[in-house]
């Protein structure tokens, strides 16, 4: 029974630690626009794909006479 006494403060610790990130998170913006980050990394590689290769690339490496 004397545990209770422990680990009944123990939670409600956590608890409060965990409501307080959420509320630090969610005034900082973090939760305001969750699906635009998923879309982006797919469309990223598209534009790579897509994108003529630059002066440097089409030269190639440079060879040692």
């Amino acid at each position: 029974m004397s545990v209770v006494f422990i680990v009944l403060p123990l939670a409600l610790l956590v608890v409060l630690a965990a409501v307080a990130a959420f509320a630090w998170a969610a005034r900082r913006g973090q939760f305001d626009d969750l699906d635009t980050p998923a879309i982006r990394m797919l469309h990223d590689e598209e534009d790579e794909k897509r994108r003529p290769p630059s002066r440097d690339e089409e030269v190639g490496p440079k060879q040692d006479e």
